[in-house]
C-alpha cells in the first residue's frame, strides 16, 4: 500500500494532449463525441462506473476552458493538470488531501510564472485563480468520493491465538499501574471468569485488538 507523499510539479504543456489532439477536441460539439476523443487521448480504459466518472471530469474541464476562451495549449495543460491531480489522489487509499492540494497549487504556479526551463507564464494570475476555484469546487471538494470510487477499500483482518496454562501472575498489573475501570469499553460485557488464566488472556487480547482497530480507524479518517 502506497503511503501519501509530496509530489514534484513539472511542466505539462502537450504532455498528454498534443496539438493535433486539441484540434480534434475543438472540432467536437456533442458530449458523446467529446467523450470518445478524450477516452482515446487520455487513455481512459476502465470499467464502469469508473470510466463514466472520469470522462465526466474531463468533459466538464473542456467545457470550462471553452467558457473561458482558453487557447489550445492552455486546455492541453489544464487537462494534464487535472489528470495528474486525480492520479495522485487515487494512488493510495489513505488520506492524502493535503498532498493533492499542495500539488495542485504547485502545478498552477509552474504554469503561471515565467522561469524557464522550470516554469512558463501560460496562465495569467486571473486565470490561475479561476482555474484553482474550478478544480477546488469540482474535484477537491469531492476528493473522498473519487477516492472511494477509484481505490480499493481497506479491511482489517485480525486473528487471535490463545495460549493455555499461563501463569496468572504474568498478567497482573505492574506496581503503581491502575487497571481500567468498568465501563471503559462499554461494548464489552463483563462475564464471570470461569476459565481461569485463559479467560484473562482472552480479555487482555480483546482489549489490545480494540485499541489497534481504533488506531487504524483513526489513521484512515484523518
Amino acid at each position: 500500500m502506497t503511503m501519501p507523499y509530496d509530489l514534484k510539479a513539472k511542466l505539462m504543456l502537450w504532455t498528454h494532449v498534443s496539438y493535433h489532439d486539441m484540434e480534434e477536441i475543438d472540432n467536437m460539439e456533442s458530449i458523446p463525441d467529446l467523450e470518445s476523443i478524450l477516452c482515446r487521448v487520455l487513455g481512459v480504459d476502465l470499467p464502469e462506473p469508473k470510466r463514466g466518472v472520469l470522462l465526466e471530469l474531463y468533459v466538464q474541464a473542456v467545457l470550462f476552458t471553452r467558457e473561458n476562451s482558453f487557447k489550445k495549449e492552455q486546455t492541453s495543460a489544464l487537462l494534464s493538470i487535472i489528470k495528474s491531480i486525480h492520479d495522485a489522489n487515487v494512488e493510495t487509499p489513505l488520506n492524502n488531501l493535503e498532498h493533492c492540494l499542495k500539488y495542485c497549487k504547485e502545478l498552477l504556479l509552474t504554469h503561471s510564472v515565467r522561469r524557464p526551463p522550470f516554469s512558463i507564464a501560460l496562465f495569467s494570475a486571473k486565470e490561475v485563480n479561476c482555474i484553482f476555484e474550478y478544480i477546488y469546487n469540482n474535484y477537491l471538494r469531492h476528493y473522498k468520493l473519487y477516492k472511494y470510487v477509484f481505490t480499493p477499500q481497506i479491511k482489517l483482518d485480525l486473528s487471535l491465538t490463545y495460549t493455555e496454562n499461563l501463569d496468572p501472575e504474568d498478567f497482573s498489573a505492574p506496581e503503581g499501574e491502575v487497571l481500567p475501570e468498568k465501563g471503559v469499553f462499554p461494548e464489552t460485557q463483563e462475564t464471570p471468569n470461569t476459565n481461569g488464566p485463559t479467560s484473562e488472556v482472552k480479555t487482555l487480547n480483546e482489549k489490545e485488538v480494540r485499541e489497534q482497530m481504533m488506531l487504524v480507524s483513526g489513521q484512515l479518517d484523518h
